[in-house]
């Protein structure tokens, strides 16, 4: 098998990591085309990677007939992930999608549904999990070093302000986006139930929106979980922190274990702490720690490197499309909880952000 032809749809505030990471494997992937409805934005990305040979365009479906790529990642609005990623499953491509991997279970079903029916892959980009950091920790989870889980807890404590969402409007509206939990938080999420074991009984949950009166959805969201296998969960998302980004944190607590990830993007081992005592702590949290230069960590290429393996081999990625809808599942039920008020039991049948238009709104709020 030759170079796989890759194009990028939508070229926003993350396309420079999809380029840097189709770079990095450029042994296995031919960068084809960038398409964006804004042609300076391709431009910008032509120039700064210093593209040869790559065509542009402002129409997807365009790009689709035209270059016929094999492997597209998909990094448009949220709201627009799950439709153009079915054009692109339907023209043959593989694709990843750029978190969340839909706004509704609707639409992610129809995502894992149509991928298996055309034999092509699909990887929801939860890049963090490739973090050194977290597969330290998994290889810890899966290698029972934990003993029984008790609980673990996601901290997402950052800033948003009005110069984030004018970029690009279409941020924290319910339709096209989610609030903090979707948009910022949903990576730890993952990473949390992830860890945790992926079964979820219950969630019950608050959400609100205290400091940013020009966004639809929520700046704050504190949930508490219970997994299928006993163990408790916490998550406390914000984006009012300030004056700026504080920190990411993961917290895992078991009978035989405790362990911290912590940093910009859970890239820092800061505790480590296991009965059997078989590896020196501060040598793991020296060797596993990584510091990117910004909260999107050195986790997108290691996941296109995956892909592509995926793709070659023929089985699923690391990070496959049932894992991108268990994330999105467990926002939209902290969701359901806090607008309804009660505990929420999974599994969702359905759900979408945009049920939940108006939920901030004046003489709407719960």
């Amino acid at each position: 098998m030759g170079k796989i032809r890759y194009a990028l749809i939508g070229c926003g505030r993350i396309s420079p990591n999809h380029i840097a990471a189709a770079k990095s494997n450029a042994d296995s992937l031919d960068i084809a085309a960038l398409c964006d409805l804004v042609p300076e934005n391709t431009q910008k990305m032509i120039n700064d990677f210093s593209l040869k040979g790559v065509h542009t365009y402002t129409d997807y479906r365009e790009l689709l007939r035209a270059e016929r790529p094999q492997l597209v990642a998909v990094a448009t609005d949220s709201g627009s992930h799950a439709a153009v990623a079915l054009d692109c499953i339907a023209a043959g491509c593989s694709v990843i999608i750029e978190k969340p991997i839909a706004l509704s279970l609707a639409d992610a079903d129809a995502l894992i549904a149509a991928a298996a029916g055309r034999g092509v892959k699909l990887c929801a980009c939860h890049q963090n999990r490739f973090n050194r950091s977290v597969q330290k920790i998994r290889q810890a989870a899966e290698g029972g070093r934990f003993g029984r889980l008790f609980h673990g807890a996601a901290n997402i404590r950052w800033n948003r302000g009005p110069q984030y969402y004018t970029q690009a409007p279409w941020r924290g509206k319910w339709a096209c986006d989610g609030g903090a939990l979707m948009n910022q938080c949903i990576h730890n999420i993952d990473l949390l139930r992830w860890m945790m074991g992926d079964g979820v009984d219950e969630v019950m949950a608050y959400t609100d929106n205290l400091h940013h009166p020009y966004i639809e959805a929520e700046d704050l969201g504190l949930a508490i979980i219970r997994f299928s296998n006993g163990a408790y969960g916490i998550v406390e998302g914000t984006t009012n922190i300030y004056p700026k980004n504080l920190e990411e944190t993961l917290y895992l607590f078991g009978e035989r274990g405790t362990v911290k990830a912590g940093g910009k993007s859970v890239n820092l081992i800061e505790e480590w702490r296991f009965a059997d005592g078989i590896d020196d702590p501060e040598q793991v949290k020296h060797e596993f720690g990584e510091d990117p230069p910004n909260v999107y960590g050195f986790g997108h290429s290691p996941l296109y490197a995956d892909m592509i393996a995926a793709i070659r081999d023929d089985r699923a990625p690391y990070v496959d499309g049932a894992a991108g809808r268990r994330a999105l599942e467990l926002v939209l039920a902290i969701y359901l909880s806090a607008a309804e008020g009660r505990p929420v039991r999974l599994p969702l049948k359905d759900c979408s952000s945009a049920q939940f238009a108006g939920r901030f709104d004046e003489g709407l709020r719960k």
